[in-house]
């Protein structure tokens, strides 16, 4: 009988998720019999210093993810900026597939690929953050028969990843980060053998995506039905896709988003866009007036007048998009780390 798989325990978190993930790895025993695989929310162009922090913090080692990494069982391996952490055939690899709730690395494309490869023996943890990256990847987990605990919403310090986390599945677990380790043994020490049911079609085509995969790319069918939104990424068409009751969106080349994150999204780009607006009103008040001014001294009063009512009006139209800019409001961005 083939060996069974080292169980996983993946671990997703963003702001305010460094404290929660010393905390975790903590209270871990030496002798962990899984692989902890953790995703943290950072900038692509930021050096991540988060596995020297977690390889004090606790018993086992820490370090960045390399690529074709094997899982083994003791070991807390560190999704590196700008790079999805995938699982693959007992093994991990490294993707600068297309970004996912605006992140990269994102936590629905390693709880996805994580569930896809391991089904019942995957632990899903879902600590700290904003908005809703993890929730999509808990139903995929909640599918395979994985177990999904989540950080108690007074526990965290950003609770829109828990409690969206568990608003997207029937979480069996919601405790502080402190608890986890001692829960963790008892789910570990029950875990079944590796399930015999293979997962989705959808699971196996967004996980494809999410590495770059060339058959699934260049598959003219997408998943889901159109939607009649643009994606933010790249401008394309979005799918609308509905699995385990969540609703979700993806584009024809892999970007995907959630309700949440998309109006997030949406309402950065549209301040962008008002900010241009603005500077091109305040140039052309700008133009407007010098030519008033270079007017007047060749004594053309008419025609000064002229560019000054021009720049009046522009000036106008620039106070109201100065007010939209103020009053949009939208989904507040998530906070640095």
């Amino acid at each position: 009988m083939p060996d069974q798989p080292v169980p996983l325990v993946v671990v997703g978190a963003s702001a305010g998720g460094v404290e929660a993930l010393r905390t975790f790895v903590a209270g871990l025993p030496h002798d962990l019999p899984a692989c902890v695989l953790v995703v943290l929310h950072v900038p692509a162009s930021a050096t991540s210093v988060l596995p020297s922090i977690l390889d004090r913090s606790g018993p086992l080692p820490a370090r960045h993810a390399r690529e074709g990494d094997a899982l083994t069982a003791g070991q807390v391996l560190v999704a590196p900026p700008d790079h999805h952490l995938i699982v693959v055939d007992g093994h991990v690899t490294l993707s600068r597939g297309p970004w996912e709730n605006g992140h990269r690395p994102a936590v629905d494309v390693l709880f996805r690929s994580a569930a896809r490869a391991a089904g019942e023996r995957v632990v899903a943890i879902v600590l700290s953050g904003s908005l809703d990256d993890g929730a999509a990847g808990m139903v995929a987990v909640a599918q395979r028969g994985g177990t999904r605990i989540v950080q108690q919403f007074d526990d965290a310090l950003y609770d829109g990843m828990p409690r969206s986390a568990a608003a997207a599945d029937h979480v069996e677990h919601v405790l502080p980060v402190a608890q986890m380790p001692a829960l963790l043994t008892e789910v570990l020490a029950a875990l079944p053998p590796a399930p015999e049911a293979p997962p989705t079609e959808l699971m196996n085509a967004e996980a494809e995506m999410a590495d770059l995969d060339p058959d699934t790319m260049h598959d003219p069918d997408r998943p889901g039905t159109p939607s009649g939104f643009g994606c933010p990424d790249c401008n394309g068409a979005l799918f609308e896709i509905e699995d385990g009751g969540m609703l979700r969106f993806r584009c024809r080349v892999g970007h995907a988003w959630s309700p949440d994150s998309l109006i997030a999204r949406q309402s950065t780009a549209l301040e962008s866009a008002l900010w241009m607006a603005l500077r091109g009103l305040e140039e052309k008040v700008a133009m407007n007036t010098t030519l008033a001014g270079r007017a007047d001294q060749r004594g053309d009063h008419r025609t000064a007048e002229r560019f000054r009512a021009a720049a009046d009006e522009s000036r106008g139209a620039a106070e109201l998009v100065r007010a939209l800019v103020a009053s949009i409001g939208g989904t507040a961005a998530e906070p640095q780390r």
